[in-house]
């Protein structure tokens, strides 16, 4: 039987809490305490008769920041989806896609350029 469930990093547990009955303790008798199923229901024997314990359910998600970094990356899939189907019928589409990636691997190039440069001045500054 699970106790318990915990989030972790993104992930948010929630739900019910069970409620509990009382079962006095009695060394005389060996079923007291005893849980069993019965049909649907998990009854416990208090020692003298069987009690449903109450129903308790968990819920799992993912937690807001997961959300909407999967709803941007979702945007960002259906857009270059999007373009690529456009440019595959327009070659003056096509070309500016391709313009696009040749500047994005300009500046990706460049900003290394730049980051290490930056590196090198704080570290060799004063």
């Amino acid at each position: 039987m699970i106790k318990g469930i915990t989030g972790g990093q993104g992930i948010v547990a929630g739900g019910g809490s069970m409620s509990y009955p009382y079962i006095p303790q009695n060394s005389n008798n060996p079923i007291q305490g005893m849980i069993r199923l019965n049909g649907q229901d998990m009854q416990v024997f208090d020692g003298s008769s069987w009690i449903t314990l109450s129903a308790s359910y968990a819920t799992v998600s993912l937690d807001p920041e997961v959300m909407d970094l999967l709803q941007w990356a979702r945007a960002q899939r259906d857009m270059a989806l999007n373009r690529m189907k456009l440019a595959q019928k327009n070659p003056a589409l096509l070309k500016a896609l391709e313009a696009i990636k040749r500047a994005e691997d300009n500046f990706e190039l460049l900003e290394k350029f730049v980051e290490h440069d930056v590196e090198s001045t704080v570290t060799t500054s004063p």
